[in-house]
Order: structure tokens, then C-alpha cells, then sequence
């Protein structure tokens, strides 16, 4: 890497799924530059993960989609459909549905006891750059929880605010227990105004 360089990073004056098509394109030009094999999606109904097949194709990237846990709009209730998940999975995305790193136990020891934990400040902390930016340091901190991308390699997050996606960053993941080892090497796209 040169002492110092420039990149680009696409800003879009609003969050939210309107930027999904945009962010998908502009970071997968930028992992192809960087050489980057994975790219880390999160994914609710599998919709982003469809959108970004044309972009991130199986053939030059792994692809790995992270879900809400269940449980997480309410008891019981997965977002993901099954359909999606199984269409998913016979395209050789690995798929993550798992306790959230920055919203698991935290969690439920702030809805029962209105004590927040770590975890839940880290949350809110990141959350100052962007929704997406706190949800693909999460998701790193997920797939390396899971064995789906090494804590040696760089690899590529798409996330965003809601629905959709409106930010994509170069990321050194880390597990959960390791989470302030996480790196974010680049943002490549993401809200102006979160």
C-alpha cells in the first residue's frame, strides 16, 4: 500500500433502499480493485441479496447474507422466508441467522431490566456514522463468529438503514469476542446525512 492515496466514496444526501442499486455497483467496482473474495450482505427478506447478484457474482466473490434473528420483530417471527433462504443457499451463499453481536444478551437485559450492557453502547456509538456502517461492523464480527471469513483477509459489507442498502465499506473482521480488533479500512458509499 502507498504511503498515502485517494479514493472515492459515494455519499447519498438520504439514507434508506432507494441507494441499494447504486451502492451495489460502485462497491463491487471497488472490491474488484482491491481484489476482495467476500462480500458480507445483510439481507431481511432476501431481496437485497437478489438485487446484488448481477453485481456480485458468485463466480468472483463469496457471498455471505446475514438476516435479523429471530425473535427480532417479534416472538418467534423470522424474516427471512425459507424460499429465500433455500434460493439463496443453491446459489452457494452462506446464510447467517444468529444473535446479533451489537444486540444480543445487551438486549434483553435492557428490555428487562432498562439497564443497557456494552454491546448496545458500541451499537449506538457506531450508529453516529450510520446505521449501515454499525450493521456491517456487526456483520464482520458475525461471519468471523462463524468461520465464513478469515480475521487476516479484508472483505467487502453492504448494509443499510431499514431496508435496503446505502452503505458499503472494506472491513478486517474480528469475532465478537475480538470486536475492537475490527478495522474498517475504507467506506465506499454511504448516507451524508444518517
Amino acid at each position: 500500500m502507498p504511503e498515502s492515496f485517494m479514493v472515492q466514496c459515494l455519499y447519498f444526501s438520504r439514507p434508506g433502499p432507494a441507494n441499494t442499486r447504486a451502492v451495489l455497483k460502485h462497491a463491487a467496482a471497488r472490491a474488484e480493485e482491491l481484489g476482495l473474495k467476500k462480500a458480507i450482505i445483510a439481507t431481511c427478506s432476501g431481496r437485497t441479496m437478489e438485487e446484488a447478484y448481477p453485481f456480485l457474482d458468485s463466480a468472483r466473490f463469496e457471498l455471505i447474507a446475514v438476516s435479523h434473528v429471530t425473535g427480532f420483530k417479534g416472538p418467534d417471527h423470522q424474516e427471512l422466508p425459507e424460499e429465500a433462504r433455500a434460493a439463496m443457499e443453491a446459489r452457494g451463499v452462506k446464510v447467517i441467522t444468529a444473535a446479533h453481536a451489537f444486540g444480543g444478551v445487551g438486549r434483553g437485559i435492557r428490555r428487562k431490566l432498562g439497564a443497557y450492557q456494552v454491546d448496545e453502547i458500541m451499537a449506538y456509538a457506531l450508529r453516529t456514522l450510520g446505521q449501515g456502517v454499525k450493521v456491517g461492523i456487526e456483520m464482520a464480527c458475525m461471519a468471523a463468529d462463524r468461520g465464513y471469513v478469515r480475521t487476516d483477509e479484508d472483505v467487502l459489507t453492504i448494509a443499510g438503514t431499514g431496508s435496503g442498502a446505502d452503505t458499503a465499506m472494506v472491513v478486517k473482521p474480528a469475532p465478537s469476542a475480538a470486536c475492537l480488533e475490527v478495522k474498517v479500512r475504507e467506506i465506499i458509499a454511504k448516507p451524508w446525512n444518517p
